[in-house]
């Protein structure tokens, strides 16, 4: 009989430290989920840089193909025409736009900007060729807010491939920038300032190249 009762003692005792165990068990994977649930949940929350996305927005013209040859006509060389830009594939929250062209191949620290544009709604059509070079965009259809911000000349909107006769093939880089808020940007932003302005607020970006090069 007390063989017995050492036994269920025992017995119990097993089944005590069993519980203990498994409770603990269950804690210790109760934390790590939980720990894993607030991991993610902040790297969800950390945004991609606009120079860290790639490409997805579809950018377009009737001037040339995308890597094709700018046309004389919209160079500086010619009749300095803006190119037209039709733009698809828009993210799902997007606001308004904005537009750098730059020129990487200069022999200069920083490519040399050719157009920076912004203000644009989001529910415009494109921009139409030769656009006005003024400030403040009026009696365009569509684009009623849009600013020609500063190029490299400092002075508002486009300024046409201009290269020198360096032998080398130019590449002329549009990129399009989709927002997810209407920033409504102060006239006089050059291409930094810009950026600098639309950070934290990139939802896509999309590029269009087209190359020129200045025969001897």
């Amino acid at each position: 009989m007390i063989g017995d009762m050492k036994i269920l003692k025992n017995l119990k005792r097993v089944r005590d430290m069993n519980s203990r165990s498994q409770s603990s068990i269950f804690t210790s994977f109760k934390s790590l989920v939980t720990g894993t649930l607030y991991l993610a949940t902040c790297l969800s929350g950390i945004a991609l840089s606009a120079a860290e996305m790639a490409d997805s927005i579809v950018i377009s013209s009737s001037a040339f193909e995308h890597h094709g040859t700018v046309p004389e006509h919209y160079s500086a060389y010619g009749d300095n025409h803006s190119i037209d830009l039709a733009w698809s594939n828009l993210p799902v929250g997007t606001v308004q736009l904005a537009l750098v062209m730059d020129d990487p191949v200069v022999p200069m620290p920083e490519p040399f900007v050719h157009w920076v544009a912004y203000n644009i709604p989001a529910d415009a059509n494109g921009l139409p060729g030769n656009l006005t070079k003024d400030a403040v965009v009026t009696d365009v259809e569509g684009l009623g807010g849009m600013i020609n911000g500063l190029n490299g000349l400092r002075r508002a909107g486009y300024f046409g491939p201009r290269p020198p006769a360096d032998g080398k093939l130019h590449a002329y880089h549009f990129r399009m920038y989709a927002l997810d808020a209407a920033l409504i940007l102060p006239q006089g932003l050059n291409k930094v300032e810009m950026l600098e302005a639309i950070d934290g607020h990139v939802l896509a970006t999309g590029m269009l190249m087209g190359h020129y090069q200045k025969e001897d």
